[in-house]
């Protein structure tokens, strides 16, 4: 590899150490960022790293002025928002309000009628629907884990769950409960019988399994030797056609797998030998370098790429000690089956994964341009997990490849409005040109959670129409946005009656409504928003089916074992057939997704009510924000004030702070009311957090913790936040711990 570019070293202040950085193509880049680039992801990628850094360069100095723009436009239009609202106060007038919005660019016209022409898509995100997992990449046991999440076994999840109750002696606790273990089954088999019917009979009176003349032959505890329902759901097996030891079975283009092993202590007790059952479970996963992850500075960034960079060559592995033993994680392989003809195929045995790039809205100084000014971190996010993936898809076509179409699947967060997405579009062709690959490899997922965004998913879609291949609602960022964007038009609702609030419904319907009308059933997926509750599986069962029900082909999980779970709302929803029949119903409004959240003229919130709110969301707060800036934890699972375990991360973070910051300016409690929440919530969450050797309490030296401080800046100076994000006041503070622990 040659480096003809000048290399020049000098010193830069990151994160309070003086790290040693040098420059090539006319950047400063830092040095633990430049050696894993140089030394890590450009061999074997057959990429000079001459090339790289000049394009590198040559993309900032072109996109970094017109993304300036771009921020500088969300903060005009904000203020104008802001000073309308104070100007109209009292009852929003709708059509006031609608034309204020046309007027100031932020309410567009809509585009004509087109459809979206993409092409290289993978089944798992163009055709077929089921479960989406998003994990922190920089957690290389959980990237591992998600990617492994595309098989799980039914029989764990519905045993190790709250899925299966522990009324009248099915516990969990202790050694394997065979009561237990008979409702699993049951339960099981109740999934067989509605997904993969037989001609006669249930599941739970089978007595052998075989395939005979190129189809499956159950024979029943009676006797009958029966077939499928429809015999084509039988797709394969493994082992001898006659004494198999797995049979593998389709619906609505998902697999079950019915695994026999009489010699296991399940088996035993089945009379057919069945030991469980197995599902195609997380069939895309999010690695996320964004919201649930804490990256702040070049070494950060450095692992986040590192791990991605495994994921795509295939050989990220991590080393850990579980059960007395020394375990390897590392990436499952394709699973091979023989089909009813005899003949050898493969599935693929890991989660198709996509990659989430930070929002425009972050700088860092991990590279500096040619004036030594910090850089857009989403331009270098899309050219190294770019390069990354290029490992990918250069693998021979035999290979365990993540896209077998030839595809790079890139979401782009907290993107306001098409023009926004023009430019992702634009520096997505930028990067294609640097690395050499064809022309609309890197496809785009369009988070739908700004409402900006919202209003206007039909020309933010087209702006990318031969790109897209994933819009998505979520309750999560999208209140948060709510709630910054309108902080002057009055009081917010609660957050637990935002969850009904007219926009909210309005918003999940157009998005499926707008998605369908543009073309993505059969090109991408429309997905739905998190579970949030990760150790309550059985309400989730209860609950998320609505989203295939909705038209959703795809849905966030905060697990594996939730993913597997999930998968059975896809069997007993036929998501395509549902989005043919929503297409003719009648589309929600943009007068009802404008419809602010706010509390009846006259609503007195009692003193219990407000303390309750203050307690519940600084609780919140203080219990993800401590491990995010002590810990570099960027997503956990945080007991809330009832001590119920809560999937965290930046979006979560954004509602509450916005939330307080909101009753803050309408003086429904003042900073004082806050401050005494504060203190004596972190009483609880530092009691919360007592066994975590790791843990630093933040009582009883408040005004002197960095994470207690940061805490209360995004209420106190919530309203200051640009768009409410969290991230700048948590990387300022994260920064400041880690320069403190040098």
């Amino acid at each position: 590899m040659s480096l003809d570019t000048t290399v020049r070293v000098k010193t830069l202040r990151t994160t309070g150490l003086f790290m040693s950085v040098k420059t090539a193509g006319g950047l400063t880049i830092a040095q633990p960022l430049y050696d894993f680039i140089v030394n890590e992801a450009l061999p074997g990628s057959g990429i000079e790293a001459d090339s790289l850094f000049a394009s590198l360069a040559a993309i900032i100095a072109e996109l970094a002025p017109q993304n300036q723009a771009m921020l500088n436009k969300r903060d005009a239009i904000q203020t104008q928002i802001d000073d309308w609202h104070k100007a109209n106060p009292g009852p929003i007038d709708a059509g006031k309000y609608k034309q204020f919005l046309i007027d100031i660019d932020y309410l567009l016209t809509p585009v004509d009628d087109f459809s979206v022409n993409v092409t290289g898509v993978d089944e798992e995100i163009a055709n077929v629907a089921g479960p989406q997992l998003v994990v922190p990449v920089n957690n290389a046991r959980y990237a591992l884990n998600a990617a492994n999440a595309r098989w799980g076994s039914l029989y764990d999840a519905l045993y190790g769950t709250d899925a299966i109750s522990e009324a009248d002696g099915a516990q969990r606790a202790g050694g394997y409960n065979p009561v237990r273990g008979q409702r699993v089954v049951a339960f099981a088999n109740t999934l067989l019988d509605e997904s993969a019917p037989l001609a006669q009979g249930s599941y739970a009176d089978v007595k052998r399994y075989a395939i005979i003349n190129g189809a499956l032959q159950v024979t029943l505890v009676s006797g009958s030797e029966v077939g499928l329902k429809d015999p084509s759901q039988c797709v394969g097996h493994t082992g001898d056609a006659n004494t198999p030891n797995s049979i593998l079975l389709s619906n609505h283009g998902l697999h079950l797998e019915i695994v026999i092993d009489s010699s296991s202590p399940v088996g035993q007790a089945s009379a057919a030998g069945v030991s469980d059952v197995i599902m195609e479970s997380a069939l895309s996963t999010i690695q996320d370098c964004e919201d649930s992850v804490a990256a702040v500075d070049a070494q950060d960034k450095a692992l986040v790429y590192r791990n991605w960079l495994g994921l795509m060559k295939g050989d990220l592995q991590e080393h850990m000690h579980k059960g007395g033993k020394d375990i390897v994680r590392k990436l499952n392989p394709d699973r091979q089956y023989t089909d009813l003809q005899g003949n050898a195929f493969t599935l693929p045995g890991r989660s198709l994964l996509l990659v989430r790039n930070v929002g425009s809205h972050m700088m860092t100084d991990a590279v500096l341009d040619a004036d030594g000014n910090r850089v857009p971190e989403t331009y270098v996010d899309a050219v190294v997990t770019s390069l990354a993936a290029l490992h990918d898809l250069s693998k021979p076509a035999t290979a365990a490849r993540n896209s077998r179409a030839g595809s790079v699947y890139i979401v782009k967060p907290k993107q306001h409005g098409p023009e926004e997405v023009a430019l992702s579009v634009t520096l997505f062709g930028l990067v294609e040109k640097a690395l050499g690959m064809p022309h609309n490899t890197l496809k785009i997922g369009i988070m739908d959670e700004e409402r900006r965004t919202t209003i206007n998913l039909k020309n933010c879609i087209e702006a990318a129409r031969e790109r897209v291949i994933f819009i998505n609602t979520g309750f999560l960022d999208r209140t948060g946005d709510e709630m910054h964007t309108s902080m002057h038009a009055g009081v917010m609702v609660p957050k637990g009656e935002m969850k009904n609030a007219a926009w909210l419904m309005a918003y999940e319907d157009n998005n499926v409504d707008v998605g369908l009308a543009c073309g993505l059933q059969g090109n991408g997926q429309i997905g739905k928003g998190m579970w949030a509750i990760p150790d309550q599986m059985a309400d989730m069962i209860a609950a998320k089916q609505a989203h295939p029900e909705a038209g959703a082909n795809c849905a966030w999980v905060p697990s594996p074992t939730a993913a597997t779970l999930h998968a059975m709302h896809y069997h007993k929803v036929n998501v395509h057939a549902v989005q043919k029949q929503l297409m003719s119903r009648q589309k929600a409004t943009v007068e009802q997704i404008l419809t602010v959240p706010l509390s009846e003229p006259g609503r007195n919130y009692s003193a219990e009510a407000i303390q309750h709110e203050l307690d519940n969301n600084a609780q919140s707060i203080l219990g993800y924000v401590v491990r995010w800036v002590n810990q570099g934890v960027g997503c956990s699972k945080v007991p809330d004030i009832n001590n119920v375990g809560l999937m965290e991360d930046r979006a979560t973070l954004r509602i509450s702070s916005q939330f307080l910051a909101n009753w803050l300016q309408h003086e429904i409690i003042d900073e004082s009311q806050v401050r005494d929440a504060m203190e004596r919530m972190a009483l609880v969450v530092d009691q919360q957090n007592a066994t975590d050797p790791d843990y630093s309490p933040m009582a009883p030296s408040f005004d002197d913790d960095i994470a207690f401080q940061a805490a209360l800046d995004l209420v106190l100076k919530g309203r200051e936040q640009a768009n409410g994000y969290t991230e700048f006041v948590l990387t300022e503070r994260r920064r400041q711990v880690k320069a403190a622990s040098a």
